[in-house]
């Protein structure tokens, strides 16, 4: 037996699906399913840098492929890892990351952000432009940068903190420069999301101090002290580049990925029953705040404890959030990468799918996002057995977002279904006319149930494809049997993901 179907089988008795027992709950039809692909450090994609063009397309499409089997729904891409793109239209330079040295475009040219766009959507899988907001430079070795990096155009701009660059967010200039840069990602492509991980001012490191006494002279006469400058700066980011994102295409969604914990109770009394590090007084990250005023569409805290853990209980931080959504949707980060750790809580295998049950069980969180790509591509643990065999076995819609458009599209019209000689049925249709809001479609949901069977498009084990590919107006199914007849209908979705009602039925047998 190999040591993957191994895994599975030791996975499937700690999950209570072994010798004949089932999993009962329902799939949800609305799920965030999320995994961080990261690009600082080439640590998931692409695996070195400077890479052949034919090579880093091929892992990427491996990369989503493995994700689209296990039911995932989002990625979250790293296109600027430190004030450098991972895309063509961009005024930062190439990152080394990708193409070896800063700078250097690809050869022969592609830009793999339009690649993983194109390729995700066609996969139902939306593309989370994913932001490093502040770290400018990996070391303090400026030779090393492009000549056109904006450290040499701006070195007023940063500080040095545990040998890295890092923008002061204190000064005006540099986060309206930051705010340029995710605007022209927004404007020049068809992302479904900005996104900004928790790297806001550093975390702390022995014998190292944020060098900003002389901005917070000039800029902080309002503020009694610096804690409530530097998180007044951070808030002034967020608030601007909500507005910002909304203002050029309301429909992107603006989601953050904060430290788990926002404050201790013992510090707050709207705090969490934890006892850990505080995103709020140590990034001046104050998360809560962002959602409270609507500044963010989802928040995406980094809750990577096991349950019981006493400075941070997963269940306890999972709760707080979820108490603290203000409306908005909250995904928890999940630690796959932990997975396998000989620590507290994580010797048990069970421990990341006994959350996501956790997590399914609160109706106020709507999903997960796992960090990162290649623990879960490397099944650790077995868990993208279970997401593959359980959790995640049938396809799921991102979960809607009314405050950003409450207008489905119109239905598909005149699907028809022709089966051919060798089995295959052919469905055809024609793209709906116009909504109210003069929105047409932007992907379709296939479904396929049984003769007889009522049409049920809120049940995701009947659908076969989500696609995000507006000019798509043909499926074929290779998957027909002998013997049985079949209904389809197609529904249209529209660019937040809100579903039409479903088309006429077309019928088909082999």
């Amino acid at each position: 037996m190999s040591i993957r179907l191994t895994i599975l089988n030791i996975f499937l008795v700690l999950s209570g699906i072994a010798q004949g027992q089932t999993e009962v709950a329902p799939i949800p039809k609305r799920e965030f399913r999320g995994v961080w692909v990261a690009t600082v450090a080439n640590i998931d994609w692409p695996s070195k840098p400077g890479l052949p063009v034919e090579v880093q397309q091929k892992e990427l499409l491996h990369l989503l492929d493995e994700h689209q089997q296990s039911g995932m729904n989002a990625i979250m891409f790293q296109i600027r890892p430190a004030a450098d793109a991972y895309y063509a239209k961009s005024k930062e330079p190439w990152s080394k990351y990708l193409n070896g040295k800063q700078g250097k475009a690809p050869v022969p040219f592609y830009d793999p952000l339009e690649y993983a766009i194109v390729e995700a959507h066609k996969r139902g899988i939306e593309l989370h432009a994913w932001f490093n907001p502040y770290r400018a430079a990996m070391n303090l070795n400026i030779a090393e940068l492009a000549p056109d990096h904006i450290i040499k155009k701006h070195p007023e701009w940063f500080f040095n903190y545990a040998g890295k660059k890092l923008f002061n967010p204190g000064i005006p200039e540099a986060r309206q420069y930051i705010v340029s840069v995710v605007l022209d990602v927004v404007k020049s492509y068809d992302i479904d999301g900005v996104h900004f991980d928790d790297y806001f001012y550093p975390y702390p490191e022995t014998g190292q101090v944020v060098a900003d006494d002389q901005q917070f002279r000039i800029y902080g006469g309002e503020f009694g002290n610096i804690a409530d400058w530097r998180r007044n700066n951070v808030d002034l980011l967020i608030k601007e580049l909500s507005d910002s994102i909304h203002s050029v295409k309301r429909f992107v969604k603006f989601g953050i990925s904060p430290f788990g914990i926002w404050r201790n109770k013992s510090q707050d009394p709207e705090g969490s029953e934890s006892t850990g590090l505080q995103g709020y007084s140590t990034l001046y990250a104050d998360a809560r705040k962002w959602v409270k005023e609507g500044w963010i569409d989802y928040v995406n805290p980094q809750v990577y404890f096991p349950f019981f853990y006493r400075a941070a209980p997963f269940e306890k931080l999972v709760d707080w959030w979820s108490n603290n959504a203000f409306g908005k949707h909250v995904y928890i980060g999940q630690g796959a990468y932990r997975a396998t750790e000989k620590r507290e809580g994580w010797n048990n295998w069970s421990q990341l799918p006994d959350q996501v049950r956790y997590i399914r069980k609160n109706p106020r969180v709507q999903g997960s996002v796992y960090f990162s790509s290649k623990s879960l591509t490397n099944n650790l643990a077995g868990f993208q057995d279970s997401i593959r065999t359980q959790f995640y076995r049938s396809p799921s819609l991102p979960p809607l977002m009314i405050w950003l458009d409450d207008i489905p599209p119109l239905s598909p019209l005149t699907l028809q279904a022709t089966v051919t000689s060798n089995g295959f049925c052919v469905l055809n249709w024609k793209e709906p006319y116009m909504a109210r809001d003069n929105e047409t479609a932007y992907g379709y949901v296939i479904y396929r149930f049984a003769a007889g069977e009522p049409i049920n498009i809120e049940d995701a084990t009947k659908i076969l494809r989500v696609s995000y590919e507006k000019n798509l107006t043909s499926f074929t199914d290779y998957t027909l049997q002998r013997g049985k007849e079949y209904q389809y209908v197609i529904t249209a979705l529209d660019r937040v993901k809100n579903e039409s009602l479903p088309s006429n039925i077309a019928t088909a047998s082999y």
